[in-house]
């Protein structure tokens, strides 16, 4: 079905009858809800990018190029339908939404579903994990620690999520809602306590410790059976460092790989699981996983238990929320607008001073480039030797534009660093952004795409509230959401320069004027009625540069081929050991196997075939890519046996080869087999 890029973007958020008949028209009616009742459904995917040579997204740290899989990422999507109105919400583990990845999803959803799912009724969401593959971004600054827009990294998380939400699309049937809330008060530290102690105190006292230790979980039951959970808790996805190299979805993708495999036992490989759980932020800008301050220490110094700790703790806190779940009722419903927020008029109901002001085109200041000392460097990469260039941004020739003297004032007190918005061909960060407030039953979002302070979070809910007249505990600040435009700071903290406030792009105001833009779609969304669409955010994939290396022809060393075992596992093992192995490999490039394995560990079953028990989607699996002595891929495969692991096991190794004529050709490797118990 051929659908106007028009009718894409500006389809409405209530329609029963064009979504009746996109439904038809797709081949895809689900089951109608009973009266007062909803049509709920979830679904997952693969978002994994190419596990070798692929700059990773989060510390901009070139040299932090991905060299394996550790906990690959998925994308989760949760489908809701009440009195012809339907909304989908999706977590992604990846490192941010960007405008583009946002853009493509929609455009996929709507050849798939015409006018069903639209900007209006879809929001997607980023657990923001440093430890994923970079570069699916069209805007530069997100892209020059990893030399420009990476296609395949693009591909898989457009696919992967837009698999998620037809998932849950195909998943809907009637069911109910519950809702839950508790605390977590050892999964998160302000990692700005100095800003924050420029709030006003009846902002601080919202949060003694300086946290937010609000845990909120929304559960879609059907049949008396949750088959999905969504669970809000601010932290930063950091406990694994720039210093890891392996693809990993970090503490959040931990909370919701366990939480899946404690209720169910899911294998993602397996099938379609009946239970889906997905752990996303809200304003964590300055909340870190790193309790002790530094990267990679608390509760450990080491960064793999960190990862598994925290997450623990996020699913435990989940569990205790929906304890003490109850019934849920309510509609559901959403509505879209954007702003630009380079040029916006602040009225002074917003502004500290009662007085009206402006944002600003886009900088950062000097202390972005500092970073954040507790969880990382900031773009483009901490401290750079004398005479060293990115070459990407000399390929752009923006890197030294000049800060005029009227932006110095109105980015005042920033000490400018980059123009961002100034900076050619186009500007380098986006300036028109997403403002969305989504009705899930009784639980209100209000959704950007930017990370929120904790005190910036707060005055949103508590304006978004006002504007709908409810309980501002029923309000979320939905960060990380539909596009991606670095920090949002409360103009105290902003004074402050802090790393948060130096990457608050828009100026002081910048709060302010997204406060002042969720006010006006709250009212409009409360009385049912439309607000313009506002100005068109930008399209520059044409203008797309990439320097990153391809990995070419695999090359192989003399006498060996493709899957032979370098090292071959011990003949036994005890349970609670770790098993290694060895592969000659290809570069992952050629088929990152999303939706698929590099590896297999499998166990002799008494029919004598061979089942798989684990893959690197699995926490105790973990793949490290290197290159060999004559050029060549290694593959080595690392299994924590489990304990109370018992039989005989093998590994075998899948991957695919670039021949030097362009062809590629699959092939398989099989370990020696070795004895475990």
């Amino acid at each position: 079905m051929s659908v106007a890029r028009r009718t894409v973007l500006h389809g409405a958020a209530a329609l029963p009858v064009a979504g009746l008949a996109a439904g038809v028209l797709a081949g895809r009616v689900p089951a109608r809800a009973e009266p007062g009742g909803y049509l709920v459904g979830a679904g997952i995917s693969d978002i994994t990018g190419p596990a070798a040579e692929c700059g990773m997204m989060g510390y901009s740290q070139q040299e932090q190029q991905t060299a394996g899989i550790h906990l690959r990422p998925r994308a989760r999507a949760f489908a809701l339908a009440h009195g012809g109105r339907r909304v989908v919400f999706a977590v992604a583990e990846n490192g941010m939404i960007f405008q583009s990845v946002h853009r493509g999803v929609l455009t996929e959803l709507a050849r798939r579903f015409g006018d069903l799912y639209t900007e209006q009724n879809v929001v997607l969401t980023s657990t923001h994990s440093h430890a994923t593959c970079g570069g699916s971004s069209n805007d530069y600054a997100y892209n020059l620690s990893v030399l420009g827009f990476q296609q395949q990294v693009y591909d898989a998380e457009v696919n992967g999520i837009v698999e998620a939400i037809a998932a849950a699309h195909d998943d809907l049937a009637p069911g109910t809602l519950e809702f839950g809330r508790a605390e977590l008060h050892d999964a998160s530290v302000n990692r700005s306590r100095v800003a924050f102690e420029r709030n006003p105190e009846p902002d601080r006292a919202e949060f003694p410790d300086a946290i937010d230790p609000a845990v909120t979980a929304l559960a879609l039951v059907r049949g008396g059976r949750r088959i999905g959970v969504i669970t809000w808790f601010a932290t930063h996805n950091t406990s694994m460092t720039n210093s890891n190299r392996l693809i990993s979805s970090d503490n959040k993708g931990y909370a919701a790989y366990t939480f899946e495999h404690d209720r169910n036992g899911v294998r993602y490989l397996d099938g379609a699981p009946d239970f889906v759980a997905a752990f996303a932020q809200t304003n964590a800008g300055d909340m870190s996983p790193n309790l002790n301050l530094r990267p990679g220490s608390g509760p450990t110094e080491d960064e793999f238990d960190n990862t598994r700790i925290l997450g623990e703790r996020q699913y435990a806190a989940a569990e205790r929320a929906l304890a003490a779940a109850e019934p849920f009722g309510g509609t559901v419903d959403s509505l879209l607008c954007y702003i630009d927020l380079a040029d916006t008029a602040v009225d002074g109901r917003f502004t500290p001073d009662g007085l009206p002001h402006r944002t600003a085109p886009a900088a950062v200041g000097v202390s972005l480039f500092a970073g954040s000392v507790e969880d990382g460097p900031g773009l483009p990469g901490g401290p750079v030797p004398e005479g060293v260039r990115n070459p990407l941004a000399d390929a752009l020739g923006g890197a030294d534009t000049p800060v005029p003297a009227w932006l110095a004032d109105a980015q005042a007190p920033k000490l400018i660093a980059a123009p961002l918005g100034l900076m050619p061909p186009v500007p380098w960060v986006p300036n028109v952004l997403p403002v969305q407030v989504v009705r899930l039953g009784e639980l209100y979002l209000a959704a950007a795409g930017a990370e929120f302070t904790i005190v910036s979070g707060l005055r949103v809910r508590r304006t978004v509230a006002a504007a709908l007249g409810v309980d501002p505990a029923r309000v979320l600040l939905q960060g990380y959401a539909n596009a991606y435009a670095q920090y949002v700071a409360t103009p105290e903290e902003y004074d402050a320069q802090q790393y948060e406030g130096g990457s608050t792009l828009f100026g002081r105001y910048t709060l302010c004027a997204y406060q002042q833009e969720f006010d006006r779609v709250a009212r409009a969304l409360a009385a049912r009625q439309p607000v313009g669409r506002g100005p068109a955010p930008r399209d520059v994939s044409n203008l797309q540069p990439n320097l990153q290396v391809g990995a070419g022809p695999d090359p192989l060393p003399a006498g060996l081929a493709f899957g032979d075992v370098l090292v071959q596992p011990a003949p036994g093992y005890p349970a609670g050991a770790r098993a290694e192995v060895e592969f000659v490999s290809a570069h992952p490039k050629h088929n990152p196997r999303r939706n698929g394995t590099f590896l297999e560990v499998q166990r002799l079953a008494a029919d004598g075939s061979w089942r798989r028990v684990a893959n690197e989607g699995e926490w105790e699996v973990r793949f490290h890519w290197r290159r060999g002595g004559s050029g060549e891929s290694v593959a080595r495969f690392l299994w924590d046996i489990p304990a109370g692991t018992g039989g005989r096991f093998r590994f075998v190794h899948f991957a695919d080869a670039l021949a030097p004529d362009g062809t590629i050709r699959p092939f398989t490797g099989r370990s020696a087999e070795f004895d475990v118990g």
